[in-house]
């Protein structure tokens, strides 16, 4: 990098015409350090103990539905808390899209039937019937049935 010097060259000085690329650089390092750390962490906020299962992992539609339902049965959709009318809502203006979005359903282990069925029946009723249930992929020792442990 020229920074410029102490000798003369016989004619007037000349300005430095070199951008200084390092700070801009340095910057851009940090920033993606920054989001390379909170970016997994941006994913779900809701803290859920999912079941485990073997089944392949589903291709995520272009538009869809994030639903959770955490173990005291209260409903979430990205972060925010509905009640059942409010979801009945959202399921219905969702509804009138097209194409129409599939719902994806994160229910922790502990969460009643009951309200499962209730938050699945009310997506059916306002006409989403692509309905999906995710879980936590299995580790090696999970893929054994029980039957044959």
């Amino acid at each position: 990098m020229a920074f410029g010097g102490f000798e003369r060259h016989g004619g007037p000085a000349q300005p430095m015409s070199e951008i200084n690329v390092t700070p801009l650089v340095d910057v851009m390092l940090v920033l993606l350090v920054i989001f390379i750390i909170t970016a997994p962490l941006l994913s779900y906020a809701i803290k859920l103990d999912l079941p485990n299962d073997p089944a392949p992992a589903a291709e995520a539609a272009a538009s869809t539905i994030k639903l959770s339902i955490d173990a005291e049965g209260k409903v979430y959709v990205d972060t925010d808390t509905l009640t059942d009318e409010q979801l009945r809502s959202r399921f219905a203006a969702a509804a009138k899209t097209s194409p129409v979005p599939e719902v994806h359903l994160r229910a922790d282990k502990a969460t009643r039937y009951e309200r499962i069925a209730f938050v699945m029946s009310s997506a059916q009723q306002a006409g989403l019937s692509k309905i999906g249930f995710v879980t936590e992929p299995s580790s090696a020792t999970d893929s054994v049935p029980p039957a044959s442990r």
